[in-house]
């Protein structure tokens, strides 16, 4: 991957480029943000633009052997650990080398994607969850300790280093310490607060932000082929996350209904008719569980998003041009105190949902409740 590739992240492109022209390279460092703003991309095209053989001031040359090989992740000296679930057998370990052809699927489809989807991708529908595990430790010696082959830097990318266990964080403290040769460890990480502080101290941080409304516009209108228009609609409240962006685009029918079905929820819980509650609740419970799901997230966001509209601060309101007049009057109802009880009885809703609660059930008790928490004065 090239940085040209990348949306957006042009101050942070230019630091790690200048990074290497300068030959001020950190062994150890720490890619801070959500998947969706970049940071795995961002570090697979540092990874290229350290070892490219025809490198340019700004970017990888994109078709020398190396530039070739890292594009598509298959480098020698380009190393990956990542969570991984249970393999079942006690024969075979839970490592990434175990799991590593269907996660060079994964990255060249979805090179902005999530630990949960890649989860759901390598689960193929069990439900286990990835962790980064002791036994990995023993793995990254064993690579880093050889003679690299065609390479400038041994480049070990850890991702979602959160998900290391106590014993894997330990033995890659002991690594960061003592590092071998030219060699380099980008950890990238949602979560630093739970990444060992002794680890941390020893990384030098590259915070990653949101992308800007304006590049991530342009960018989907490429990626998805939308006019200008949905382009900053969907950029507007992706809240500069282009996975999430991307997720938006690709259920456009979902979004619209979901906001055809919330205004309808604020509608009938606020005239408190209950004949009209009933049948909404039948509805809502009549959707499959996932549908039930996504749309109490988006009811969730929408709530938020109308406090701070409430609040007379619109520039930072994430909203569709439909959702934005829809809000206009809709706001006035929306302030701190029935924000909190909204909020908590969508939660909980979720909760049962996931949970194989009864749909209709759950929405009756949650339309009655959002009723009351409308009504109340601030």
């Amino acid at each position: 991957m090239r940085f040209a590739d990348i949306i957006g992240q042009d101050n942070i492109k230019r630091h790690l480029i200048s990074s290497v022209k300068e030959n001020r390279i950190s062994h150890a460092q720490l890619f801070l943000g959500r998947e969706g703003y970049g940071t795995l991309p961002l570090a697979l095209a540092y990874a290229q633009y350290i070892n490219c053989q025809n490198r340019t001031d700004d970017d990888s040359c994109g078709e020398c052997p190396n530039c070739r090989k890292i594009s598509k992740l298959s480098f020698p000296d380009l190393h990956f650990v990542f969570p991984v679930p249970p393999t079942g057998s006690s024969s075979v370990k839970a490592v990434s080398d175990t799991f590593f052809q269907k996660w060079t699927q994964f990255v060249l489809q979805t090179p902005y994607g999530s630990y949960q989807q890649w989860i759901d991708f390598v689960n193929e529908g069990k439900n286990s969850q990835g962790v980064i595990r002791a036994d990995e430790s023993s793995e990254i010696i064993k690579k880093l300790s050889m003679k690299a082959f065609n390479a400038e830097y041994k480049i070990m990318i850890i991702w979602q280093a959160e998900k290391m266990n106590i014993e894997a964080a330990n033995r890659l403290l002991k690594l960061i310490e003592e590092p071998y040769e030219k060699t380099l460890f980008i950890l990238i990480s949602e979560s630093s607060e739970f990444i060992l502080p002794t680890i941390l101290s020893r990384t030098q941080l590259v915070k990653v932000s949101r992308i800007g409304d304006d590049e991530l516009a342009a960018g989907l209108q490429n990626l998805l082929k939308l006019n200008s228009d949905n382009a900053k609609s969907l950029a507007r409240i992706s809240e500069g996350d282009l996975n999430r962006a991307i997720q938006y685009g690709n259920s456009s029918a979902d979004l619209q209904q979901n906001f055809e079905l919330f205004k309808k929820l604020m509608r009938v819980s606020y005239s408190f008719k209950i004949q009209d509650m009933v049948r909404l609740a039948e509805e809502l419970g009549g959707l499959g569980r996932e549908r039930q799901k996504s749309f109490l997230t988006y009811s969730e966001r929408m709530i938020r998003e109308n406090l701070i509209m409430n609040r007379r601060i619109q520039s930072l309101a994430r909203f569709t041009n439909e959702e934005a007049e829809f809000a206009q009057n809709f706001s006035a109802f929306i302030h701190p105190k029935n924000t909190m009880l909204i909020t908590q009885e969508l939660d909980r809703a979720f909760y049962h949902i996931s949970r194989n609660a009864s749909g209709k059930i759950v929405f009756c008790d949650t339309i009655f409740k959002i009723g009351k928490a409308l009504r109340m004065k601030e």
